[in-house]
């Protein structure tokens, strides 16, 4: 089935599917009435607190846009974007608020159902050796075109860290980068370890500080790239790239890099990962340590839901909290910093440059629907970060001698 035909089809179906729409829509009409958007139905019907300059989401098809919220809303909401029931001009304005009050949207007496309505994560989708090839594969292998029509030059796909005034996302990118390399201890003649390549930026930059990096990933098209990126600058006798999961990666390193790949390894795997980079990293050794997070009340309550991002984008995937990294790891934190704000910029550009890129993106096979759903992905994320409910932090482990 395509994604078009998951949209459009969905399990709109389900018994009393018109019971739920109600339902859903006397919530969605509960929770919009104090948000400062405003929400315009057909027939000129307005929702929301929002004056005159508030964001904007236009419901187009009420009808199938609740029975997709009474479905399951946490994936019908996005499903409706992609469909078209409803759309914005300006869609991380109107998510934003959304994602403020995330977990208050349901009232609380009715928070105790979740239990009784929420999906759980497919079996399917466990972050088993061969699963997690599976999960990388449907979002990282999609198309190295796709992501370098929205990515900068660095072809690097995490947060930035802009300098103060600064817009220019390759260098924020770069300044990231050497940012963790920091945090690693990585100078002249260090043994690196990468855990999740990403298509080669880090790598390169690791090897012009003449560190030796060995760099894992689990994506053919990320290492195919990444190997010709390191070769083009020179410093394939440096950086080598290896198609290998980290759960088998041996040998002992000075520093250990790793950006934005653990939200991939799923809570089920969380104290493997930890482990293997205590057992990979040598006595007075570093980790920089790249991971996005969610306030840990928040992913306590939903850790084993099953949301749109897992159904469309990141299959497998768990975003962590700090708390949640702090008992883990067995290494101590020794710096750390938060960078969710110049997440939320890094986002604004990616989704800017996808928009003015699509005619050269669809050429490759994208639809109108991928494209909606790539728009509320960028602007999901950039939302949630935008509000605080996201977080994205680079922290530097030490190991003792």
């Amino acid at each position: 089935m395509t994604i078009a035909e998951t949209v459009h089809f969905g399990r709109l179906s389900l018994p009393n599917s018109a019971v739920r729409a109600r339902i859903a829509e006397a919530l969605f009409r509960h929770a919009v009435r104090t948000l400062p958007v405003r929400v315009t139905l057909p027939g000129g019907e307005r929702l929301g607190a929002g004056g005159p300059e508030a964001p904007v989401m236009r419901i187009v098809r009420p009808q199938a846009f609740f029975h997709r919220l009474g479905v399951d809303a946490k994936i019908g909401f996005g499903e409706s974007y992609m469909a078209g029931d409803w759309t914005s001009s300006q869609l991380a304005d109107v998510l934003t608020p959304f994602a403020r009050r995330m977990a208050t949207l349901i009232p609380k007496p009715l928070q105790a159902f979740r239990r009784f309505v929420d999906l759980r994560q497919p079996s399917a989708e466990r972050n088993t050796v061969d699963g997690a090839r599976a999960n990388i594969h449907r979002h990282y292998d999609l198309s190295n075109d796709l992501f370098a029509n929205f990515l900068d030059e660095t072809m690097t796909y995490s947060a930035a860290w802009f300098a103060p005034g600064s817009t220019d996302l390759a260098e924020a990118q770069r300044r990231k980068i050497d940012g963790i390399l920091d945090y690693a201890g990585v100078r002249e003649g260090s043994r690196v370890l990468e855990i999740g390549t990403g298509w080669g930026e880090l790598s390169i930059r690791a090897a012009r500080r003449g560190a030796h990096i060995t760099s894992l990933t689990i994506s053919t098209e990320q290492k195919a790239l990444a190997e010709r990126r390191i070769a083009e600058a020179g410093l394939a006798h440096l950086a080598k790239v290896e198609l290998m999961d980290y759960r088998d990666a041996t040998g002992t390193y000075d520093a250990i890099v790793s950006v934005e790949m653990i939200e991939a390894v799923g809570k089920e795997y969380w104290p493997t990962y930890f482990a293997a980079l205590d057992r990979l990293l040598a006595p007075g050794g570093r980790v920089g340590l790249q991971a996005i997070t969610m306030p840990h009340d928040r992913l306590m309550a939903t850790s084993d839901s099953y949301t749109w991002i897992h159904k469309y984008v990141f299959p497998g995937g768990q975003l962590l909290s700090v708390p949640a990294i702090e008992r883990h790891s067995r290494l101590r934190i020794a710096e750390r910093r938060s960078l969710g704000l110049d997440y939320a910029h890094t986002l604004r550009q990616w989704h800017q440059r996808f928009e003015a890129n699509w005619s050269t993106i669809a050429a490759h096979g994208f639809d109108g629907t991928f494209k909606r759903m790539w728009e509320f992905y960028l602007g999901y994320c950039e939302a949630g970060f935008r509000s605080g409910y996201l977080d994205v932090w680079q922290f530097g482990f030490e190991k003792a001698r």
